[in-house]
């Protein structure tokens, strides 16, 4: 897949294709509809994604809290992972957010890009304030040259699928509910960084990855799946996992903790990704350090029992 980041200097190359549009956070299942229904638009154009970095709501309320459910780097990951050849990943800057509707479709779509055809959800909007809709898009199309498909919204039984039904399920500590919406495990990735080694002396040694500007799921144990990406342990494990501030050693960053089942070797450094898939139960503070070598004992064994049923 490649990675176009400036409209302004486009190859030949890199021009002609179908694309979808949106921010696409969590490549969930309305947003793999959406590709989909760029691929079938245009079946013999480049299939594209254009997209946008920083994400349009870090750009316009910087001070927010964290809400990305994945880096731009895991995004993507994921979208080569469903066949995108053509990553348009814009830099979202005060020029961008100052174009009227229609200059954006004129200027970045058709005479930047060269897009064959675009794909956008029923509820985009673009533009300067966001004052464009995808009618709007639909109309320009028709002016400019290029095919407009409106996507209609997805729906899973009475739920609207969205980024923020996701977030909402993971702050619920149901990561089985946002799987089902994502069409594939909430994943945290990034490599793994050093820490206070206070799991090497309990018995329990983990690698430890920073959650910063992610949204942050329930804090508590999970059961997991650890895939090393890269290195000489490159592969798939199982694992138990603890998401939030360690309040038995007085901490209040949070992050991932991951102790790997059967595993010995060294990861400092290693990209990583932990996928969610069970929550089993809240983070606590425990009297003594030996109470809480006996819940993690209690933690490992229930993990290991959800995870080989998969």
């Amino acid at each position: 897949m490649r990675i176009i980041s400036d409209y302004q200097f486009v190859t030949d190359t890199d021009r002609g294709a179908t694309a979808a549009i949106g921010n696409f956070d969590g490549v969930h299942l309305g947003h793999r509809s959406v590709i989909e229904m760029a691929r079938d638009a245009a079946p013999d154009a480049p299939l594209g994604v254009l997209t946008f970095d920083p994400h349009p709501r870090a750009y316009f309320a910087p001070k927010s809290a964290p809400f990305r459910l994945m880096s731009s780097a895991a995004r993507a990951s994921c979208l080569a992972g469903v066949g995108v050849e053509k990553l348009y990943q814009l830099p979202f800057n005060t020029a961008l957010a100052s174009l009227s509707p229609y200059d954006f479709a004129q200027k970045v779509l058709h005479d930047g890009l060269g897009l064959k055809h675009v794909v956008v959800g029923a509820d985009f909007c673009f533009g300067e304030g966001r004052s464009g809709t995808a009618e709007d898009l639909r109309n320009y199309g028709a002016q400019l040259g290029f095919g407009v498909t409106v996507a209609p919204l997805m729906a899973q039984t009475e739920q609207t699928i969205s980024s923020t039904a996701i977030r909402r399920a993971l702050s619920d500590a149901r990561p089985r509910d946002a799987a089902a919406m994502l069409g594939h495990w909430h994943r945290i990735e990034g490599p793994v960084i050093g820490g206070e080694q206070r799991g090497r002396e309990l018995g329990y040694p983990t690698a430890n990855m920073s959650i910063d500007g992610l949204h942050p799921p329930a804090f508590g144990v999970y059961a997991v799946i650890a895939d090393v990406l890269e290195g000489p342990h490159q592969g798939r494990y199982h694992g138990v996992a603890s998401m939030g501030v360690r309040p038995m050693f007085g901490e209040n960053k949070p992050n991932l903790e991951t102790f790997i089942f059967d595993f010995k070797g060294d990861l400092y450094g290693a990209p990583i990704s932990i996928a969610l898939v069970d929550y089993l139960r809240g983070e606590e503070k425990f009297d003594s350090l030996e109470a809480l070598i006996t819940q993690m004992d209690a933690d490992s064994l229930r993990a290991r029992a959800i995870l080989a049923a998969l």
